[in-house]
């Protein structure tokens, strides 16, 4: 299913560049927050095989970003593992390339939607579950649902394995204004402002998309909050969004710190 950069639409020559301060404690620390990220996400079911990857902009390079090596499971990536690529193609530090729908896929997410500071695809199975099914994907009735009230997308045109910058260019338009796009028979992407905030958007959207499939399999009808009570629960939660989601994200280093510390390595 997955592809390296090689097999692909070949993108531009490398060239030789010169980034003395690829070293920088910033940059040090968010290669230990994405690495964290694989690690729990494996945890929690949301890898497949070797397939599906995390990116984040490169603090202090706008024009880089890390993004996950070419056949390393989730649950394998370390801090120093991860590549640092720009938009081109090119490796510019790490071993190894990233997977070919990694590259085109995230290149343009960050190239085209400077916001995106973190971009998280995955093929998590309750979520991935929601793109295959007719309507809007998410049915505002769970609290956990309303996290997402007005922030989601979805990408109607799937048109199969993301092999060149064509693909990556659709898949950012259609993202619009969105934080969190489904990608229809396909999967999801979840857009954050800082790794911590994509983290914790990615874990809530597939912990609402799993109680939302369970009350659908009562085959009882699943009744949306009203839209202004919806919009109202939706503004509490944003308040403090931020913060929570450097919390959680640092809840999840404690816990991998004590259980499977190799991930900082």
């Amino acid at each position: 299913m997955a592809h390296s950069l090689s097999n692909a639409q070949t993108p531009a020559a490398p060239t030789l560049l010169n980034r003395p301060d690829l070293g920088t404690d910033a940059i040090r620390g968010a290669r230990e927050d994405l690495a964290a990220c694989f690690r729990m996400a494996a945890r929690y079911g949301f890898e497949e095989g070797i397939c599906n990857h995390f990116s984040a902009v490169v603090p202090g390079h706008d024009d880089l970003f890390l993004v996950n090596p070419y056949g390393y499971a989730f649950r394998e990536i370390t801090a120093s593992s991860l590549l640092i690529c720009d938009y081109e193609g090119n490796v510019v530090e790490g071993n190894g390339t990233p997977e070919a729908t990694a590259f085109y896929i995230h290149a343009e997410m960050h190239r085209r939607l400077p916001r995106a500071k973190a971009a998280f695809h995955t093929h998590m199975p309750y979520a991935t579950a929601l793109s295959m099914t007719e309507g809007e994907p998410l049915i505002w009735a769970g609290q956990t649902a309303l996290k997402f009230y007005g922030r989601t997308a979805v990408d109607h045109d799937y048109n199969g394995l993301a092999l060149d910058n064509t693909e990556g260019k659709r898949i950012a338009e259609a993202v619009g204004e969105a934080d969190i796009v489904f990608m229809k028979h396909h999967g999801v992407m979840v857009l954050g402002q800082t790794i911590a905030e994509a983290w914790d958007d990615l874990y809530y959207l597939e912990r609402a998309a799993e109680v939302q499939l369970l009350a659908m399999s009562t085959g009882r009808a699943v009744h949306p909050v009203a839209p202004d009570v919806a919009q109202a629960t939706y503004d509490q939660m944003r308040e403090g969004d931020a913060e929570s989601a450097r919390l959680h994200l640092a809840s999840v280093r404690r816990q991998l710190d004590a259980e499977e510390p190799q991930y900082r390595h």
